[in-house]
């Protein structure tokens, strides 16, 4: 067995209550290296693809990397991969925290639960073995309440993941918290919550070592020294949400269930504005020397949190989107999704097809009320919780055309037309919209392109980031790192090889980016894929941009972007 492995899953049934260690092949290890990529390969192995995603046989993998628990930046990370409950299609979110580094010390480099528990239950997994407990008295808790709680409990040594009142409700873009980080996106809170678990303990003993110990930590010392520099910069001053004044500069700042690349109360919500008016802190997830976290009055603020819950509802109040910002993390909801969904119904009221005179866009307390409804599935929120794709199929008027949804996921804040590569980035990915599985858009803001008016040759482009990003996520470390490694294939594979001791190349992992592409894509062709599901929503072709008319994609152009990509991957 390589190094930095322990050669076995953990396979924990939750309905008969026990633990089993199973195997992994070496070759399989090589293959896939661990988190998204083992993940994937895990739900093949299950044979499971056609199982409801909420079903007791349906498996949730929560897999680690051989980089894990080493001394290199950003490391200490794990994927959770299950078939989405939202989408019917792949899902694998990615996370950090000590969660990762205390699972893997377990002694396995993934775990894998099925079944049902027949009460609320928190698994506990430790140097005793595998455990179930009652969890029923956090039944309702949010998710930094279960957590405190179970710690107290179990004790400080034990790391916990979580799920909030979303995920028990069976919310279809239900989180799984962390240390108040999330596993966000596709609703692997619900899959947990499907088997009846409010919560994972972990701790562990048993360390790994590595192939070549002097060499990793003195590459681990360049690559963290790099890390802190001009490549990453502005994520330490102002954070992911840096770029929220330039996309709405761009045009590309999703505004008004799309209905707009503007906004006009931008800047009420930017992290210049918050900076100057707010008391702010900065933290960085363990191992991690980037420090990209920006916390606002005890709120993380992110990017995609803002856009979702600002200006794609027209929400230029800032207070008013950092409530509804911490509300989503108590609750256990993806924000992209619960903003995505909560606009498209705002654009439904306003059309006059949904009865709800409350749900306005511009209003705070709007959002703030629809999304405590969606954690309890009441009223409205029992609709909502269902995410744009099907609340559309139940609200009618042919509003799907306006959904913001690819294969059901909601679409992060890139505005497609404004930003032509990511459009066909969103339209193939996976999981669905996805701006962390492809990296399209740098394309669109680099040279490569015309943004607004892109060709065949941006498909190669698209390939190439969509493959570093399977990459990253299966090794598993930050997207980040991507402007700081010089030559990142022969860099990665050199981390590899310190510490497994594999002859790795940058070549062989060229290919086992495609490998993992590719097996993400026979996963949904066996749970029901078909090829006019890689496309987008009807409002974003033949419509161009209001505040941008030269922004504008036909679906001829889409079509054209997509039956390249699927020539060049040679499906």
């Amino acid at each position: 067995m390589p190094f930095g492995y322990h050669g076995c899953y953990l396979r924990v049934d939750a309905s008969l209550e026990t633990g089993e260690y199973v195997p992994l092949d070496a070759g399989v290890l090589r293959q896939f290296i661990g988190g998204s990529g083992l993940g994937v390969r895990l739900l093949l192995d299950a044979g499971t693809a056609g199982v409801d995603p909420l079903a007791p046989e349906a498996p949730l993998v929560f897999a680690f990397s051989p980089l894990v628990g080493s001394p290199l930046t950003t490391s200490a990370k794990f994927a959770v991969v299950s078939k989405s409950p939202l989408t019917g299609r792949i899902n694998d979110s990615l996370a950090s925290s000590g969660f990762a580094i205390a699972g893997k010390a377990c002694g396995c480099d993934a775990i894998v639960i099925t079944g049902r528990a027949s009460k609320l239950s928190v698994v506990v997994i430790d140097e005793h073995g595998v455990r179930l407990e009652s969890a029923e008295e956090y039944r309702g808790a949010t998710c930094r309440e279960a957590e405190a709680g179970l710690r107290s409990r179990l004790g400080a040594s034990y790391r916990i993941a979580s799920i909030g009142p979303a995920g028990e409700h069976l919310v279809r873009y239900a989180t799984i918290s962390h240390d108040g980080r999330h596993a966000g996106r596709g609703g692997s809170g619900a899959v947990l919550g499907s088997k009846n678990i409010k919560a994972i303990a972990v701790r562990g003993t048993k360390r790994c070592e590595w192939a070549h110990p002097r060499e990793l930590t003195a590459l681990s010392r360049s690559l963290s020294t790099r890390s802190f520099g001009p490549a990453t910069a502005k994520y330490r001053e102002l954070g992911t949400a840096t770029n929220l004044l330039t996309f709405n500069r761009f045009g590309a700042l999703p505004t008004r269930n799309f209905q707009s690349g503007t906004f006009d109360e931008a800047v009420n919500i930017s992290p210049e504005q918050l900076s100057t008016t707010r008391v702010k802190t900065r933290e960085s997830c363990v191992t991690c020397t980037i420090g990209c976290e920006h916390i606002y009055g005890g709120v993380r603020v992110e990017y995609e949190s803002l856009f979702a819950l600002g200006s794609l509802c027209g929400v230029g109040d800032a207070d008013a989107v950092l409530r509804a910002s911490q509300r989503c993390d108590e609750l256990g909801l993806d924000t992209i999704s619960a903003g995505g969904t909560i606009a498209f119904a705002m654009e439904c009221v306003e059309r006059g097809w949904l009865n709800e005179p409350w749900l306005k866009f511009g209003s705070g307390d709007a959002v703030l009320r629809a999304i405590d409804l969606i954690g309890s599935r009441e009223g409205l929120g029992n609709l909502l919780a269902e995410g744009s794709r099907r609340a559309a199929a139940v609200i009618g008027h042919n509003s799907i055309t306006f959904a913001p949804q690819v294969k059901g996921l909601e679409i992060p804040g890139y505005e497609p037309r404004a930003l032509q590569t990511m459009a066909l980035g969103f339209a193939v990915g996976a999981r669905g919209a996805d701006h962390n599985r492809s990296g399209a858009y740098e394309v669109d803001f680099s040279d490569k392109v015309d943004r607004r008016h892109v060709t065949l040759d941006a498909v190669r482009h698209a390939i190439e980031t969509e493959d570093k990003a399977a990459l990253m996520d299966s090794l598993i470390i930050c997207k980040f790192l991507r402007g700081v490694l010089e030559d990142f294939h022969a860099e990665t594979a050199e981390m590899l090889r310190y510490v497994t001791g594999w002859d790795v190349t940058a070549d062989e992992l060229r290919e086992t980016a495609r490998r993992v592409v590719s097996a993400k894509r026979q996963f949904n062709l066996l749970a029901g894929w078909t090829p006019a599901e890689d496309t987008l929503p009807e409002r974003f072709l033949n419509t161009p941009l209001p505040n941008d008319p030269a922004a504008s994609l036909s679906r001829e152009r889409l079509d054209d972007l997509v039956a390249e990509y699927h020539r060049q991957r040679d499906w």
